[in-house]
């Protein structure tokens, strides 16, 4: 799960000294006392009464901020002029654009482009639909759509809250798989209404990627789209997650030399994430899954209020365990947790078969920080990335549109999914592997390639794909 918290964030503060009334290190002690980290120091004004610097401090929590401002606004003989916080600078105006492919330089270009000669263009796809991908940015474009109902470590913040979330997402599709996308925040939570709006616009875009819209509404949204649409329609809170979960289970059994359909499998937090985690290990061969809630570990002898549980339990945990995640956890394999931070404890990995694998994904606190358990467990991941084997989304979505944009599919199936999977986990060589680097960097250049290829190959065996590539690798 991509880490969306702020990491490593720099503030500079300007900062009015009065030189009778203060030191400089009174100064660095209060933000040294707050969580902060002077870096860098430069004097702008000085003279026998006070002196003006700018002090670039470093954090390591975006919380530190106010903490840092209200400590030295505290001190006495110190003005705080100005905070310039290098994240909100980054933000001003938004971080992406909208720029022509062709300048129009005079009056035949601006025909061309626009109108009369575009009236041309108009009535070639008006008698063939299809030439919209030829003629049209929809080949290469994707609409990130969010409602802001479930921003990951933010909750119900609302469209206008989310944008910078889903401008962020757009840009990573463009440096990783030069892949156009556009944020799409939508002032609406009922599943109906997105639903409409989504099919409403779709006729721009090759392909749809639902963002951050909560649980349970995310499922039905989805298979509705997918029904109606004949463009792919991926969450990627669910799929994108599941995809490098898997990647980076195919990597750690390789460590432990274990099977997949050996595993006991504990998954801890069945919401959007945690169902399709469960669902990708299930179609790769796994046949103990067990999914543990607020209420225990969900059996399918019991009636739950919300039906994904109810569907959930049909498919998982064939032995019928009951009881708490203490109680599941005993001689599990693999521990997937996409809940809350502190919810495993060393107590409980303890009781873990031989070689146990934990994935502890919740943001921004993991569900067990590695330090707890590192002399425990054979293999440690997390989705934060100040730790090794970072379980992140955005190893999965841009490869996976580049490959769907290109062979214009009409849908992302199941095998689309694992063949993802397989492709990032091959990426790390079997000499490169060790518990420390099970999963590949997200700057990795070879991620997209090997995702593209394989996910197309898929894509025309399962009869999805419209187009088949020029490339060799395709015939």
């Amino acid at each position: 799960m991509g880490q969306r918290q702020m990491e490593g964030n720099s503030i500079i503060l300007r900062l009015e000294m009065r030189t009778t009334e203060v030191h400089f290190g009174d100064v660095a002690g209060a933000i040294a006392e707050a969580g902060g980290d002077i870096v860098a120091i430069d004097v702008i004004s000085a003279s026998r009464e006070s002196s003006t610097r700018d002090l670039t401090v470093a954090m390591t929590d975006a919380a530190d901020n106010r903490r840092i401002v209200e400590a030295v606004t505290e001190l006495p003989g110190v003005t705080v002029i100005n905070v310039s916080d290098r994240t909100f600078l980054l933000h001003l105006g938004g971080k992406i654009e909208v720029t022509p492919k062709t300048r129009i330089s005079n009056r035949e270009d601006l025909s061309r482009v626009y109108t009369p000669d575009v009236a041309r263009v108009c009535h070639a796809i008006a008698e063939e639909p299809q030439k919209a991908y030829s003629l049209t940015i929809k080949r290469n474009t994707v609409a990130v759509v969010s409602d802001g109902s479930a921003v990951l470590g933010l909750g119900n913040i609302g469209p206008h809250a989310a944008m910078p979330v889903m401008e962020g997402k757009a840009m990573l599709f463009k440096q990783f798989a030069e892949v156009d996308a556009f944020p799409i925040c939508l002032e609406t939570q009922d599943t109906e209404e997105i639903i409409r709006t989504v099919k409403a616009i779709a006729p721009a875009f090759g392909g749809i990627n639902l963002e951050d819209i909560s649980s349970p509404r995310c499922f039905e949204i989805e298979r509705r789209l997918n029904e109606e649409l004949d463009i792919p329609v991926f969450h990627d809170d669910q799929h994108g997650t599941a995809v490098v979960l898997y990647a980076s289970l195919i990597s750690a059994l390789k460590l432990v030399d274990k099977q997949i359909e050996d595993l006991k499998i504990v998954v801890c937090g069945i919401g959007a994430a945690g169902v399709a985690c469960s669902r990708i290990l299930l179609s790769a061969g796994a046949r103990n899954v067990i999914g543990v809630d607020r209420e225990g570990a969900l059996v399918r002898t019991n009636l739950y209020d919300n039906p994904v549980w109810q569907q959930y339990a049909a498919m998982t945990n064939p032995n019928m365990e009951t009881g708490s995640l203490q109680d599941v956890i005993a001689g599990a394999d693999v521990f997937i947790g996409v809940s809350k931070g502190g919810v495993l404890k060393r107590s409980d990995v303890e009781k873990m078969a031989k070689d146990p694998i934990v994935f502890a994904m919740a943001n921004p606190v993991p569900e067990i920080m590695p330090a707890e358990v590192e002399d425990l467990v054979a293999v440690m991941a997390t989705g934060r990335s100040d730790y090794p084997n970072q379980i992140n989304n955005v190893l999965c979505f841009p490869g996976m549109f580049r490959a769907v944009l290109d062979c214009r599919a009409t849908e992302i199936n199941e095998p689309m999914k694992l063949a993802a999977a397989n492709a990032i986990a091959s990426v790390i060589s079997d000499e490169e592997r060790n518990k420390f680097y099970i999963i590949p960097s997200v700057f990795n250049e070879r991620i997209v390639s090997s995702i593209r290829k394989q996910v197309i190959q898929a894509a025309i065996a399962t009869g999805v794909a419209r187009r088949i590539p020029k490339e060799k690798d395709f015939e």
